[in-house]
C-alpha cells in the first residue's frame, strides 16, 4: 500500500508538459489540399504534423484568404497557411512547405492561344483570392491592368464560372480544379473538353507567423518531418491520381 501511495504522489509531482495551442488559418475548401472543417488534406496534414513535431497542437480556422490575412494582422490567429512574403502582410515566414502547380484553363471550344501570362490580359479571368499578390510581378501587372480580372473567395465558384461560360479563363491549381469537378457535376456540364495552359512555374508556399519563435520551431518540425520520411508518405497518399 505504501509503495502504491508513493507512486501516486510521484505521479502528481511529475511535471506535465502540455502542447502549446497554435491557431492556424487555412483557406476555404480546396481538396485534395484542404477539406474545410475536416482534419485532413495534403496541406493540412503537412502543417499539422510539422507543428506537432515542434510541440504544438493545431486549431484550424477556415475562411477566405482575405479574411485570414486580416485576422493575422489583428492577432486573432497565430499563423496562416498558403502564403509567402509577397502577401503584403507583415509576418515571420517559414521555410517552403508545399508547392502548388497553377495553370490557366479554358473551354477548349473557345480556341484560345495562351502562351504567356501577359496573354491573359485580353480575357475575363477568374483566380483565387490574393492571386494578384502571390503569383508574381508579371501576373500582378496583368491583374491590375485587366478590368475583367476577378478573384473568388470560394474555389468551387471558379469551376461553376468556367463550365457555365461566365468567365473566359480560370487560374488555379490543376488538382483542385479537377477534384472540384465532381462537386459541381450536377450544376454544370463538366464533360466539356478543356484546354490547359502551363504558363506558370510552381508556386512555393510558406506559413506566416505572428511570432518568430513559433516560426523557428515550426521550421525545425518541418525539417524533422522531411528527414523521417513522413512528409513523403503524406504526399504520396494525397497526390496519387
Amino acid at each position: 500500500m505504501l509503495r502504491w501511495w508513493l507512486g501516486v504522489m510521484l505521479a502528481c509531482l511529475s511535471p506535465t508538459v502540455a502542447a502549446e495551442l497554435l491557431h492556424v488559418g487555412f483557406g476555404t475548401h480546396k481538396p485534395p489540399y484542404v477539406y474545410e472543417g475536416e482534419p485532413r488534406g495534403l496541406e493540412y496534414e503537412l502543417v499539422e504534423r510539422a507543428a506537432h513535431n515542434a510541440g504544438f497542437d493545431v486549431t484550424a480556422y477556415y475562411a477566405p484568404m482575405e479574411r485570414l490575412h486580416l485576422m493575422l494582422r489583428r492577432g486573432e490567429i497565430d499563423a496562416i497557411a498558403t502564403t509567402h512574403e509577397r502577401s503584403g502582410v507583415q509576418a515571420f515566414y517559414s521555410d517552403v512547405y508545399i508547392h502548388y502547380q497553377n495553370v490557366a484553363v479554358a473551354l477548349a471550344k473557345r480556341g484560345y492561344q495562351i502562351e504567356q501570362i501577359a496573354d491573359l490580359g485580353q480575357y475575363a479571368v477568374s483566380a483565387f483570392q490574393r492571386a494578384r499578390l502571390l503569383m508574381g510581378p508579371e501576373f500582378e501587372r496583368m491583374a491590375m491592368n485587366n478590368p475583367r480580372y476577378r478573384e473568388e473567395a470560394l474555389q468551387i465558384n471558379r469551376n461553376r464560372l468556367l463550365y457555365s461560360g461566365r468567365t473566359d479563363v480560370v487560374v488555379g491549381d490543376r488538382r483542385i480544379i479537377r477534384y472540384l469537378d465532381r462537386e459541381v457535376d450536377d450544376q454544370v456540364d463538366v464533360t466539356q473538353p478543356l484546354a490547359w495552359f502551363d504558363i506558370f512555374p510552381p508556386t512555393p508556399y510558406r506559413v506566416g507567423f505572428r511570432r518568430d519563435e513559433q516560426r523557428r520551431r515550426f521550421d525545425e518540425g518541418l525539417r524533422m518531418l522531411r528527414e523521417s520520411g513522413e512528409y513523403q508518405r503524406i504526399e504520396q497518399r494525397y497526390l496519387t491520381d
